[in-house]
């Protein structure tokens, strides 16, 4: 007698026979965790379910392998190799006209000669170079002098940028705009030859100014050849030169100001002055900061050659700044040590100065040159 059949009913099929086979689902497979899968394994959760996702495995490792992102170095070489030579000139030029040069610093500690023994053969001094600025008073005469100058460029020409930006950002048509922004940009590609000189035509002795005001009767001037206006002549051309530098770099900023704060500010009832002080400037105050740290930097970098070209119309008292004085007691007479040093002091005294105004920036809250940590 042929033993009965057993039927069981598999609960994954649909009633009319048609379904996923047995432990599947519609979705994806679904792990079991009980060790009752395929050949005693443990399952795993494939797309989605109730089971743990898979992670994706990270490829490389530390080191000198694969990086994080699965790349090598040489294959990034390979694939940045034409950003990396479009770089290369510039980067030969930063090393042999700034970095390379940082190595003849040693002639400060020399008794320099560069005639018979050179660096090689110049005996040591020391401190001696140092000693000497620090014991002449003529030295620490034009360093005062040259911070006059300095503060009175930071108050006469700073501003002026940021005016003239406010004022291009309120005109409405574009054209206008961009004419008057080259306008006010284009003194800045002029030398300082070219500069000193159309200043000269317009208010020289003889100079269109001069000579409009004699006839008609009135004393005629000579401003460029006056000591004590001499500070706020170098800061006016400074100005006519270089504002429309500073124009763009405020402008760039004054672009990125969202413009519903605007919105806002006029809904509110804040009128032009109003949106100005509480919109506009707020907004510019990271870069006026940078600027600001970066131009308190530059407090002993004074343009050489403006001042060089008029510092025998006005005398060496008025005229004279760090940068000249090094040139006529240093590199003129051939003394280089005693140059070499009063250089590197101008470069700590520089570096103090950027310290000393980014700490500033910091305690008003700005972030300056780098960030607070």
């Amino acid at each position: 007698m042929k033993p009965r059949a057993t039927v069981t009913t598999d609960p994954d099929r649909t009633p009319d026979g048609a379904g996923a086979p047995a432990g599947r689902s519609g979705i994806g497979d679904v792990g079991r965790d009980d060790g009752e899968g395929k050949g005693g394994r443990t399952g795993r959760s494939r797309a989605t379910g109730p089971g743990r996702p898979r992670t994706a495995k990270r490829r490389g490792t530390t080191g000198g392998g694969p990086q994080a992102g699965g790349i090598t170095w040489r294959r990034r070489l390979r694939r940045d190799r034409t950003l990396i030579l479009m770089t290369l000139p510039a980067v030969a030029l930063l090393l042999v006209f700034n970095y390379i040069p940082l190595l003849g610093n040693i002639v400060a500690f020399q008794d320099y000669d560069v005639y018979d023994l050179g660096i090689t053969g110049s005996p040591f001094v020391g401190f001696d170079n140092f000693t000497r600025i620090f014991e002449d008073y003529r030295f620490w005469e034009v360093l005062i002098n040259t911070l006059v100058i300095f503060v009175t460029q930071l108050v006469l020409f700073f501003p002026v940028p940021i005016a003239v930006a406010l004022l291009l950002n309120t005109i409405m048509s574009a054209r206008v705009r961009a004419w008057v922004q080259a306008v006010v940009y284009l003194p800045h590609f002029f030398s300082w030859v070219l500069v000193v000189t159309v200043f000269q035509q317009m208010f020289g002795g003889a100079g269109l100014v001069a000579q409009w005001l004699r006839e008609h009767g009135h004393e005629g001037f000579d401003l460029m050849t006056n000591p004590g206006f001499f500070k706020f002549l170098v800061s006016a051309q400074a100005v006519w030169k270089d504002a429309g530098w500073g124009v763009i770099v405020f402008l760039a900023a004054l672009a990125a100001v969202n413009t519903d704060l605007y919105e806002a500010a006029a809904v509110d009832g804040a009128g032009r002055w109003r949106r100005m002080w509480h919109v506009t400037l707020p907004a510019l105050r990271p870069v006026i900061a940078l600027l600001l740290v970066l131009r308190v930097g530059s407090a002993l970098n004074l343009d050489f050659e403006q001042i060089l070209l008029q510092r025998d119309q006005v005398g060496a008292g008025a005229s004279e700044i760090l940068d000249t004085y090094i040139w006529w007691t240093g590199i003129k007479t051939g003394d280089f040590g005693y140059a070499a040093a009063a250089g590197i002091f101008k470069g700590l005294f520089s570096v103090a100065m950027v310290l000393g105004a980014n700490k500033v920036a910091h305690m008003l809250g700005e972030q300056g040159v780098y960030s607070k940590k």
